[in-house]
Order: C-alpha cells, then sequence, then structure tokens
C-alpha cells in the first residue's frame, strides 16, 4: 500500500453490521462483455514490444528505482518495490501475470501444477522443468519449497517474516515419483495455493531463522534466473545484476542491469545527463520529455507546450517593464534586475540543453496495477454512521474524478469499479451499483435521516481554537468558518447580496471549500490583491459601507447557494478532517482532495484539510485512526481472497483491549464480508470462487469504508531504441527479452519500427 507507489506483494499487503436481508445487493454491472464482466484491461501495457531477433546482444540497462532496498529477502517486513524487482529477475517465479493481471505458468520453472486431490485433502502436484537448477548447479527440489513453507508458516516464531498467508495452510511436503516432482499436502482447501512459491528461495537461505533474517539482506549467494546480483552499492545507491551463465531458458539479451536509486524529483537531470535509459516519472517530467521531440507526434496533453521552461509564461509586457528597470535611472534597481535576467538566461540555456537530450527519450504510458482511493475512517465521529458514509460516498463524481487525473495524460479515464480486482482480472465487476451512483439530493436525504440538517444553528468555536486551527491547515482546506465570518477591514459580518465566496458549481475548490475569500491579505505578494501582469488597479473586495449596496444582516445565506448550506447537529457543523501527505508527487492527491472538497460542500459538508509529512503520513494519521478522509493507493492482486482479506476484514478487540484492525485502516467490516472471503479462499472452483469474490465487493461497497477512484496512471521515460520495458500495466515484466535494437530494425525516428509501442488493452 502506497499513497504514492505500490510495495511488493510478497510484503503485507502494503494496505455499523448492516444486517441481513436489510441491504439487497443488485446485480453487478459489467464493462465487459456480455458473460464476462472482468472485461479487458483499461490500458495495456506500452513496452516498446519487439521480437527477441531485432534485439542486440549485450548492453547496459540503467534503471531508476527509488531505493537501494534494505533486504533481498522478498518475505521481511522492510522489503520494497526493489526487493521485488530484483527477485523477479534473479528468482524462481512459478507463475506470473499476463496483460490481463491473470496468472499463468512460468514454463522456465514448471512443467505442470494441478489439484491431484481434494478428499480428503487438497493436493497439488508441482512438476518442475528438469533443466531449473539454481546458480551452483543444483536442481531446484522439494527441499526447496519444504525449507520456505517452514519458513514462512507461522510455527517457528525466531523466522521474521511479515506474512505467512497460504503457508499455514499446509500439511505437509514430499518428494514425487521422482527429483522433478514435489507434492504439497494442504490441511484446509486453499484455492490461492499458485500464490505460494514466488518467489521461491534456496534451501540455503529458508533453511534456518539465521539464514532466513539475515543470510539474504544484502547478498543472495544462490539464485535461479536470467541474472545474478553481482553487487549492492550502498555508496554509488545501485544494485548491479548480471547474466547468471547456468540460465536455461532464453538468454538474457542484455548483459548487464544496472538499478540506481534517484529521486523523482531529479530524474529529467538524469535522463538529460546520460546516466539513465529508464525511468518512473511524473506528470510534469513527461510533459517535458513528450515536448522535447513534438515531431513524433507525440500527445502533449500532459502539460507539454512548445513554451516550456524558465521565463517562457512570460507576457510581453513583463519583458518590457524588466527591460525599462535594467535601463532606467534607479542603479540599484538596475543591477538587481540585470543579474535576475542573467539568472533567468542561465536557467534557460540549461533546461533547453536538458531538452535536446531528451530528444532521444519517450514517453511510454499505462494504468499501474493499483488503485487509489478515498478512505472514510468509521471508528468515531461523523464517519461512525453509515448514512454519513454513504453520503459522502453519493456526493462524489468519481467519473469526474478521474478523467480530471487522467484524461490530461491521454489515457482512459474511467473510475474503478471494484476493491478487490481491476479491470480484465478474473474477479473484476464494476460492484459499485450496491452503493448507487452520484445523487446530492438522496447525499442530502442521507444526512437529514442522521440528524445533520441544513440551516440549524450552529455554535461558534472560541477564537483562538480558529486561529490555531487555520494555522495548521492548508488554504486550500474548508473549515467551520463560513463566508459570512469575521473578515479583514473591519467588516460588521453583514453580507451584501450577490457577493459570494466563489462561482459557479463550485468545481473550484480552492475557494469553495474554505467557505472564505478575504484571506488574500495575508497571502505575502498577493497582499495587494492584483491580477496577475496587471498595473496595481486591481481592487479589494467592498467592505459594508464602502460602496451602495443591498445589505441583510450577519449570517443570512446567499440565494442562489442555498443548497450548499452547511448541515449541522446539535449546534455542531459536519466538517471532516482530510489528511493528506505532502512530499514529492502529492500535487494529484491534493487536486483530488480540492475536488472533493467541492463536491462535499454542494451537500452542506466541509473540510479541514491538513497535509502532513510524508514520514509521518500512515504511521501518525491513517494506521492511528488520526483522520476522517484520506487519500491512498492499494496494489492489485489476482489473488483477491487471500491479499484483500486483511484490507476488509471486520475488526476485532485484542486481548489487551485494543483494536485489532490489521491493515483495515478505515475500521469498517461487516460479518457478511468475513464469511465472503472465507468461503472464497477454501472454493477451488475458479467461476464459483470469483462470484463470491464480486458478492463480497458489493458488500464492502455498501459499507461505504472506502471508495475507489481511479487506477493509478504509470508514465516511464524510456530511451526510443529500448525495446520490452516501460510501462508494463498489469503484466509481469520478462527481463531475458529486455534490450536495445539492433540498427536495422529502428524505424524512421529510431524507435521501434512496425513492432509498434503504444498500449493497447489486453497486452
Amino acid at each position: 500500500m502506497s499513497h504514492d507507489g505500490v510495495g511488493p506483494r510478497a510484503a503485507l499487503r502494503s494496505v455499523a453490521l448492516l444486517t441481513a436481508g436489510i441491504l439487497a445487493v443488485p446485480a453487478l454491472a459489467g464493462c465487459g462483455s456480455e458473460g464476462d464482466p472482468a472485461g479487458e484491461p483499461l490500458a495495456g501495457a506500452d513496452i516498446g514490444r519487439a521480437d527477441r531477433a531485432t534485439i542486440a546482444d549485450g548492453g547496459t540497462l540503467r534503471w531508476a528505482v527509488d531505493t537501494v532496498p534494505a533486504t533481498l529477502n522478498t518475505f521481511q517486513a522492510d522489503a520494497d518495490s526493489t526487493t521485488s524487482r530484483i527477485a523477479q529477475a534473479v528468482l524462481p517465479s512459478l507463475y506470473r501475470t499476463d496483460g490481463k493481471g491473470r496468472t499463468v505458468r512460468n514454463p522456465d520453472y514448471l512443467e505442470s501444477a494441478e489439484v491431484v486431490d481434494t478428499e480428503p485433502k487438497q493436493v497439488v502436484l508441482y512438476k518442475l522443468n528438469q533443466q531449473a537448477v539454481w546458480s551452483d548447479g543444483r536442481e531446484i527440489g522439494a527441499a526447496d519449497f519444504a525449507a520456505q513453507w517452514r519458513a514462512l508458516s507461522g510455527k517457528d516464531t525466531a523466522y521474521w517474516t511479515a506474512r505467512n498467508a497460504g503457508y499455514d495452510r499446509i500439511q505437509k511436503i514430499e518428494r514425487g515419483r521422482n527429483n522433478l516432482e514435489v507434492k504439497v499436502t494442504f490441511d484446509r482447501p486453499y484455492a490461492d495455493w499458485k500464490s505460494l512459491f514466488t518467489p521461491l528461495y534456496p534451501k540455503e537461505v529458508m533453511g534456518t531463522p539465521d539464514s532466513f533474517n539475515d543470510g539474504a539482506r544484502k547478498k543472495l549467494k544462490v539464485t535461479a534466473g536470467p541474472f545474478t546480483v553481482k553487487k549492492i552499492d550502498t555508496e554509488e545507491d545501485e544494485v548491479t545484476l548480471v547474466r547468471d551463465a547456468r540460465w536455461w531458458g532464453d538468454p538474457a539479451k542484455l548483459s548487464t542491469i544496472v538499478l540506481r536509486s534517484v529521486p523523482r524529483a531529479k530524474r529529467i537531470s538524469a535522463l538529460s545527463a546520460g546516466t539513465l535509459d529508464l525511468a518512473e516519472i511524473d506528470a510534469t517530467a513527461a510533459g517535458r520529455v513528450s515536448a522535447a521531440a513534438p515531431a513524433r507526434g507525440e500527445s502533449t496533453e500532459s502539460g507539454a507546450t512548445p513554451l516550456m521552461g524558465p521565463g517562457a509564461d512570460r507576457s510581453a509586457a513583463d519583458a518590457l517593464r524588466s527591460w525599462a528597470v535594467a535601463n532606467g535611472s534607479d542603479e540599484d534597481a538596475a543591477d538587481e534586475e540585470v543579474a535576475a535576467r542573467a539568472k533567468l538566461r542561465k536557467k534557460a540555456e540549461k533546461y533547453a540543453r536538458q531538452q535536446k537530450a531528451l530528444a532521444g527519450f519517450e514517453v511510454r504510458k499505462s494504468l499501474e496495477p493499483a488503485y487509489t482511493q478515498l478512505a472514510l475512517n468509521g471508528a468515531d465521529g461523523p464517519l461512525a454512521d453509515e448514512r454519513v458514509r454513504r453520503a459522502v460516498a453519493r456526493a462524489l463524481d468519481r467519473g469526474a474524478i478521474a478523467e480530471s487525473v487522467l484524461k490530461p495524460l491521454g489515457l482512459p479515464a474511467e473510475p474503478v469499479g471494484s476493491h478487490l480486482a481491476l479491470a480484465g482480472q478474473a474477479a473484476y465487476a464494476d460492484g459499485s451499483g450496491a452503493l448507487g451512483e452520484q445523487d446530492a439530493k438522496e447525499a442530502r436525504a442521507l444526512l437529514a435521516d442522521a440528524g445533520w440538517v441544513r440551516g440549524g444553528p450552529v455554535k461558534e468555536e472560541k477564537k483562538d481554537a480558529e486561529k490555531a486551527a487555520g494555522s495548521e491547515n492548508d488554504e486550500g482546506s474548508g473549515g467551520d468558518e463560513d463566508a459570512g465570518s469575521d473578515s479583514e477591514g473591519g467588516d460588521d459580518g453583514t453580507y451584501i447580496v450577490g457577493q459570494d465566496d466563489g462561482e459557479g458549481d463550485g468545481d473550484n475548490g480552492d475557494k469553495g471549500s474554505n467557505g472564505s475569500n478575504s484571506d488574500n491579505s495575508d497571502n505575502g505578494d498577493n497582499s495587494d490583491n492584483k491580477a496577475p501582469r496587471d498595473s496595481g488597479t486591481g481592487a479589494k473586495q467592498l467592505n459594508q459601507g464602502s460602496a451602495p449596496g443591498a445589505y441583510a444582516p450577519r449570517g443570512t445565506a446567499a440565494p442562489a447557494r442555498a443548497d450548499n448550506a452547511p448541515v449541522a447537529k446539535n449546534g455542531k457543523a459536519l466538517t471532516l478532517r482530510f489528511v493528506l501527505p505532502s512530499g514529492p508527487g502529492s500535487d494529484t492527491l491534493a487536486a483530488v482532495a480540492g475536488r472533493i472538497s467541492a463536491m462535499l460542500e454542494r451537500i452542506g459538508i466541509r473540510t479541514d484539510v491538513s497535509k502532513v509529512d510524508d514520514d509521518s503520513y500512515f504511521k501518525d494519521h491513517i494506521a492511528s485512526g488520526e483522520y476522517d478522509l484520506a487519500l491512498y493507493s492499494w496494489p492489485a492482486t489476482a489473488f483477491p481472497a487471500t491479499d484483500a482479506r486483511p484490507v476488509y476484514s471486520k475488526p476485532v478487540p485484542a486481548a489487551d483491549g485494543s483494536l485489532n484492525v490489521e491493515q483495515n485502516w478505515t475500521r469498517v467490516g461487516t460479518d457478511q464480508v468475513d464469511q465472503l472471503f472465507d468461503q472464497a479462499i477454501a472454493t477451488l472452483d475458479d467461476a464459483e470462487r470469483a462470484a463470491l469474490i464480486r458478492k463480497a465487493d458489493s458488500r464492502i461497497w455498501a459499507a461505504a469504508g472506502s471508495i475507489p477512484l481511479f487506477q493509478r496512471p504509470e508514465l516511464t521515460a524510456a530511451r526510443e531504441n529500448l525495446a520490452n520495458a516501460g510501462a508494463f500495466g498489469l503484466r509481469t515484466p520478462v527481463f531475458e527479452d529486455m534490450g536495445f535494437l539492433r540498427k536495422s530494425a529502428r524505424g524512421p525516428s529510431g524507435s521501434p519500427g512496425a513492432t509498434g509501442s503504444g498500449p493497447s488493452a489486453g497486452d
């Protein structure tokens, strides 16, 4: 789980009771063809696909990652996405995911795997590829499976494991008729058995607690993949992978892969400096890459225009004013302006050099196997009432939110319809009908039923409390303050008819959610209320007595905005704490929060937005329950019955009196959902299990503890001649197929020719 990234599956999915019979769950609305509600992925992989024959042998791929991992063991708590990426390249993966996010057997390791018995116990028989060996020459076999089971079963607490899901259901592991067969007997039925033993570690790592806990943190002596780990360099912040000479599958095209830790804010500089070939980037950086070579015909919808860079936004009037000051009679002002112009010129020259270097890259884009959701904390406060949670959900235009994030990037702008799968995956179906479509009238009715009504008396908070709250919160946040609250300039609080705190229907969340438009005077450079680049003639809003007009007593609502009046209960307005991260890459979440705040304001709910440090966001706010609303992402999984259960299971009291929420940080759960997960995990029939998962999703929607919004965009800058790497979407990377095109295989612009590199559904 992440607010700006996705952790590996092998780590912890890093992420009021409805009475039976009262809630009628409607039929699921499918997004795909009749008979298959899973449909197709919204976007396929965009990897510069090319045949192996067109790829040169050799070469080094320099790939940006977020961190040099603290451990190479994906089953430890501090494993991260780089740990997972390394494991995919150097260790056995019995199953991969295809372009639809569904599991497929990896023939390099498995000839077959099937359930051969169900009574009295479930038995799975694995038949291994007879060529599969570890890098020390030893055959991969039952001893490795057994060692991993014992380490991850949870029975020996000396193993510092992050998870044991599935392994705790195994009764025994034994050799089959020969060394290439492994027989796994389960103590209880386990439908997600394909999730096990991927990655598979050698018994040298899993065999003892010491080797598990410490033996694979900084090195892997034995591997079994197209690459092996050569070096982890913490001083240079990079991990070097090289071809494994004992690899029996298709030989790796690349000779070396260097995973280099580069902060996202510095990736454009690294790309333009020639120290990276592949890097995940944000929308702003994608705009720069696209703008560097507009002749390729790439879309510049992500924000790129021909006029970019330092000084690009200066008008002719700005330039003329600058020239006048630089050549004016005020020597001090002239010297300062000349220095500023020289500094701007240097920045523009650097920008131009970078753009020239970026011309050799292209943006490859898809949708990540993860979605962003709005979390509603149902532990206490107003959101403990299911009716209020449902009102919040019914106020949201999820389609508009998805469109605001994805359409500018040229990606399909469809809201996610399931908590438990993404479009194309076997368990996907749009279950949002269990909650209902956006309906502001119905949302207001739900609030009224819960006792939150418009026009009720609101007790004023103490002044010092208001001031303290205002100092901690973001300017774009809403609060208990109304547009008629005390304003600057001696306003006596009367309302000037026609003077609103915003325009239109409130799509501009910065003004609408704040409930006040009179605090520009505290904004430093904007204290003179000038329009951009104006000549100083901008006027402040009129206070009472400064101009003719019709006046009404303080607190009189604007007739045009009567529907937006705050709702109140027992003299207190309904205000929700909206907590957001403030670190790099959080701009999109802030913009989404602004839209959500504006949508909630239309039904009378105010939001109090707080931006906190990334380091404290989850630990001190989400995990501890110090929030009402929050935005963060969950990774998709091919095994929702296993991986999603701790995220949506009903919290239970712990022995010490605390509440055990596992990863259900919304604290909203039901017995029905738990029962459906229990049934699904024990149902071996794929179709029956998918139906149970979809039914569980409908009930999760109905409880309104979390609202899926959109699949996260995946933007990657890649060298034009780099093949089979980029934005992978739901597909598992195939490391041995990555490489640089032969010159004869390049298209007119140096990109793959007839192979094509654009995303397509189902790739």
